[in-house]
C-alpha cells in the first residue's frame, strides 16, 4: 500500500511501464471506471470492471511496446492529473508518441476512476481545478 495518492499512480505508471497487469490491477478497484470518450480510435469509449481490464490487455497487445513517461503529478484532492508522453513501437516497429493527460480519482487507496484528456487544461477544467 502507498502513502499518497502520488505514490499509487507512481506505482501505476511503474506497472505498465513493467507490463504487470497484475501489479496493475492490484492498484484498481474491481469496479473501476475507465473514460476514453475523448479519445480518437477504437478505444474511444467508457469501461468498467472486467470491461476496463479487458479493453487494457487487448490495448496493450496490440504493440510491440509502450512505455510512459510522466511530466508531473496535480494532486487535488481524491484527485490526480498527470500530463504524459507515451512511447509506442508497433508491431512492424514504426515508434509512435502520444502526448495526453490523465485524471485520476483515488479513494481508500484504490484507483477507482481514470480519465483520458487530450491536453492537461482540458482535464483541469473538467475536474473544476485551476493550474
Amino acid at each position: 500500500m502507498t502513502d499518497t495518492n502520488v505514490d499509487l499512480i507512481l506505482a501505476a505508471f511503474d506497472a505498465v511501464n513493467a507490463g504487470d497487469l497484475d501489479a496493475l490491477m492490484e492498484l484498481w478497484a474491481p469496479d473501476i471506471e475507465v473514460d476514453m470518450s475523448r479519445a480518437l480510435g477504437p478505444m474511444r469509449g467508457v469501461y468498467r470492471g472486467e470491461e476496463a481490464q479487458r479493453g487494457f490487455i487487448d490495448f496493450r497487445e496490440s504493440w510491440q511496446s509502450e512505455r510512459s513517461e510522466p511530466h508531473e503529478f496535480i494532486e487535488e484532492g481524491e484527485h490526480v492529473v498527470v500530463p504524459s508522453t507515451t512511447h509506442f513501437v508497433g508491431r512492424d516497429g514504426i515508434g509512435v508518441q502520444a502526448r495526453v493527460t490523465w485524471a485520476f480519482t483515488i479513494r481508500d487507496g484504490m484507483i477507482v476512476r481514470v480519465r483520458f484528456y487530450q491536453d492537461k487544461q482540458e482535464a483541469l477544467e473538467a475536474l473544476g481545478l485551476e493550474e
